[in-house]
């Protein structure tokens, strides 16, 4: 799924479905429920991206930007579909959110990771070195807090960012 026809662009209702039925090949995505996709996929659209070629979503990018914290935009889920590992999906698409007119002005990308999701955590390491700024890691959520066993979320907190790189 490397085609140069793969088209990035905002989320809408009926990609909250296909999101939702996809998550399971993506692998180590909690899967919530397909309400929250679409809240995400409607409500949040100006702060999501999906990738999709030949008509089928390759990756997503859902996320928001917090009240309490309107300089940062704070990353909810990234997927990629396998048949579309390894080719910078993910990172492209941290880019083209971070483009988008919903994320004018924001300074710091946020995201909660655990410690044991490598993939993420390269990521999102990545993308700051690739931007020249930091990422901070500090406790966020404790597993104890969540109703059923749940590693810790650690937040990444990345910037200050200035533009696309």
């Amino acid at each position: 799924m490397s085609d140069p026809r793969m088209m990035l662009r905002a989320p809408s209702a009926g990609d909250a479905r296909d999101i939702w039925r996809g998550l399971p090949a993506i692998g180590n995505l909690e899967r919530n429920s397909a309400y929250a996709y679409l809240l995400l996929c409607t409500h949040f659209a100006d702060t999501g991206i999906v990738a999709e070629e030949g008509g089928r979503i390759a990756g997503f990018v859902l996320g928001y930007r917090p009240p309490v914290d309107p300089s940062s935009m704070f990353v909810w889920q990234v997927g990629v579909a396998p048949e579309a590992r390894g080719h910078g999906l993910g990172g492209r698409m941290l880019e083209a959110v971070l483009a988008r007119p919903g994320c004018q002005g924001v300074r710091f990308l946020a995201a909660t990771v655990s410690p044991d999701n490598a993939a993420s955590l390269a990521l999102f390491r990545g993308f700051a070195r690739r931007r020249g700024v930091a990422c901070e890691e500090s406790p966020c959520f404790p597993g104890a807090l969540f109703p059923e066993p749940h590693p810790d979320e650690n937040l990444l907190r990345i910037g200050p960012l200035a533009g696309p790189s």
